[in-house]
């Protein structure tokens, strides 16, 4: 599959990703990529956020690609049993996803809804590539393995990447991009 055969919904994490960051980016370079606004990025809940993934979804009008950072991640893992069913029923294509962030990792954020936490039992219904770092602030490698596993995602170990983000110097992050290029092109 091309960029240009499919609508690629960015879905931020904690905060939304800012100018710099890599979904940011890529949004500006790839013409059919748009972003997942949330009402409140900063207090982020559950429901709100998974409805908002489900209405973007519903508005696309071609097979749709996921691309999750961090709490969007989580979003993701929430939505898809609402993405596999009626007119979105085989709709999802696949899911790009990094840096997923742990309980342990985010204990200290008052604002996260815990419920995040709380991931339905069942692989998501669609080819899934989750990217981890082996040093992320947010998770440990092992809890992203794990979580790996449960979500039915192929893993790619990043290494000693932190937290994918602008801060850990992913501002552009080309390596990803040919990560997500590849991962296109197998779907």
């Amino acid at each position: 599959m091309r960029s240009s055969e499919a609508d690629l919904l960015i879905i931020p994490g904690l905060h939304g990703s800012g100018p710099d960051h890599w979904q940011s980016r890529w949004e500006t370079k790839l013409p059919t990529m748009r972003r997942v606004e949330q009402v409140d990025f900063a207090r982020p809940e559950v429901s709100a956020w998974r409805g908002r993934l489900i209405e973007e979804a519903e508005r696309a009008t071609r097979p749709i690609i996921l691309v999750a950072h961090s709490c969007g991640v989580l979003a993701v893992a929430h939505a898809a049993p609402f993405l596999r069913e009626g007119s979105l029923r085989g709709k999802v294509r696949g899911a790009f996803l990094v840096a997923p962030p742990s309980r342990a990792g985010l204990a200290p954020i008052a604002t996260l809804d815990q419920v995040f936490f709380n991931l339905p039992d069942s692989p998501l219904p669609f080819k899934t590539l989750l990217v981890a770092s082996r040093d992320d602030p947010y998770s440990s490698f092992v809890e992203s393995e794990a979580l790996a596993r449960a979500l039915g995602a192929d893993l790619v170990d990043a290494g000693d990447s932190g937290h994918i983000n602008v801060e850990s110097g992913h501002g552009p992050w080309p390596e990803g991009l040919l990560r997500f290029a590849a991962f296109l092109k197998a779907l």
